[in-house]
């Protein structure tokens, strides 16, 4: 049951860059960013410790969060512009940025428990919608981000964000977060090591991914076929949202256990046991074996798929800057039967599958790119098959507007996604924190498949 809290909103405003500083821009979408159009808004939560009274934070903090972001949007300005989205075939949707285009802000105040939200137990999930901004994509004109700043008195503040993954990859965004802190904390004079790129030039389209996307696009949007991730449906009303931490110790012994066990059997051993791959081998297996004590309706010899996002621009074989705006990423996913994942050598079946799948787009990251849409979409809202949201590689906990390292980020978009989302780990050195909503019961079971799991490695 969730705890009460009431959410009073202060403040609705603008933030647009600083006038004449950006200029009017329109930024057609590449093949990376075109299948992004089939996904809900990414809502992180940035939680931090903030030991000053509401007062204190509206005289004080808050007009340093405008005018950073302010100077941030100035550099990061398709932000604060739109998706257009003609109803008409075949005009390629496209980023718009005018003078006049800004973000909203909201600025609200919780009388809600902090150390409660950002806790690892399971909580209910509809305690951390009211943190979260409203972001409108039913207009022609789609606004890309919003923010809402909720002060928690004398405890901390929660910066909660929605942002269509279209315009931005977690590279791009995590470029945006720490740019606007360094404003935050150190003032107008600091100083970018790099400005944002907007060369679209750069993305070579060799084999013709772009007119294959788009075709797809507007097939699926004219006979009304597409059903987003948020679409998708979800009960929420008994759902709980937990977070797990897969150490680095931990990582060692599952390691130590997969060569042990291919060792003694003269199996070949997994080609790419990453901390990575080794933690996303364990949640899936876990998970798997929830499914399996509430008697999902599937078939033991059924395929069952593990997505994830794989970053491009260490894969291409043509050179992308690092400050490149927009997605460079491509999409993976891995395939078992439920028979072999369950049995007593699942997770060495996961990493299997999983790794075989990274080492195949760290060759190729375009083979079989034609089928990334409609590969992806057998996993949105999906109970049986997993999904991965974010990467533990971004340091997003190193996001420091000048009042110390986030206590805690939560991802709200993986409820309805049904997926997981990981985050490198505040506390534990080289550790990855997993993050999971599940109805109650199930995350009971998950809870004890993942502790009994871990211990049973020597």
């Amino acid at each position: 049951m969730a705890k009460s809290s009431t959410i009073k909103v202060l403040e609705h405003c603008h933030v647009s860059p600083p006038l004449n500083s950006a200029p009017p821009t329109s930024l057609p979408l590449t093949f990376f960013d075109i299948p992004w159009l089939f996904f809900s808004p990414s809502q992180p939560l940035f939680f931090y410790e903030y030991p000053y009274p509401t007062s204190h934070f509206t005289s004080t903090t808050l007009p340093k969060l405008k005018n950073s972001l302010s100077l941030t949007l100035q550099h990061f300005y398709p932000l604060a512009g739109n998706l257009t989205m003609s109803p008409f075939e075949p005009c390629k949707p496209e980023i718009i940025y005018s003078q006049a285009d800004f973000v909203s802000l909201t600025i609200a105040e919780s009388d809600g428990d902090l150390n409660h939200l950002t806790s690892n137990y399971p909580r209910d999930v509809n305690e951390f919608y009211s943190l979260v901004p409203q972001l409108d994509d039913k207009q022609v004109l789609i606004p890309l981000l919003a923010i809402q700043v909720t002060v928690f008195p004398k405890t901390g503040l929660c910066i909660g964000l929605a942002y269509h993954h279209v315009v931005a990859d977690g590279r791009t965004f995590n470029n945006f977060m720490k740019t606007w802190a360094s404003f935050c904390s150190v003032g107008d004079s600091f100083s970018m090591k790099s400005l944002p790129s907007y060369d679209r030039k750069v993305i070579v389209d060799a084999h013709g991914l772009e007119g294959i996307f788009l075709k797809e696009w507007w097939r699926r949007k004219s006979s009304k076929e597409i059903v987003r991730s948020s679409e998708a449906n979800v009960d929420l009303s008994n759902m709980v949202r937990a977070t797990f931490v897969v150490g680095l110790s931990d990582m060692i012994r599952i390691k130590t256990w997969i060569i042990d066990e291919c060792n003694k059997g003269n199996k070949s051993l997994p080609i790419h046991l990453s901390p990575y791959v080794l933690t996303c081998a364990f949640i899936w297996v876990c998970l798997l074996k929830v499914q399996e004590c509430f008697n999902e309706k599937c078939c033991v010899e059924d395929p069952n798929y593990f997505g994830f996002i794989a970053g491009g621009i260490t894969r291409l074989d043509f050179p992308v800057p690092a400050s490149y705006f927009g997605n460079c990423v491509g999409f993976g996913r891995s395939m078992a039967t439920r028979k072999d994942l369950i049995g007593e050598d699942g997770v060495i079946v996961a990493a299997r599958a999983i790794g075989s799948t990274v080492k195949t787009l760290d060759k190729a990251i375009f083979g079989g790119a034609d089928k990334w849409i409609s590969d992806w979409e057998v996993l949105f809202g999906s109970e049986l098959h997993v999904m991965v949201a974010g990467s533990p590689k971004l340091d997003l906990y190193e996001t420091d507007f000048g009042w110390g390292r986030a206590k805690k980020i939560e991802e709200i978009s993986i409820d309805c996604m049904r997926a997981i989302s990981l985050t490198e780990s505040r506390d534990v050195e080289g550790g990855i924190e997993v993050g999971l909503a599940l109805p109650k019961t199930k995350m009971d079971a998950f809870t004890t498949f993942f502790t009994h799991g871990l211990k049973a490695f020597p």
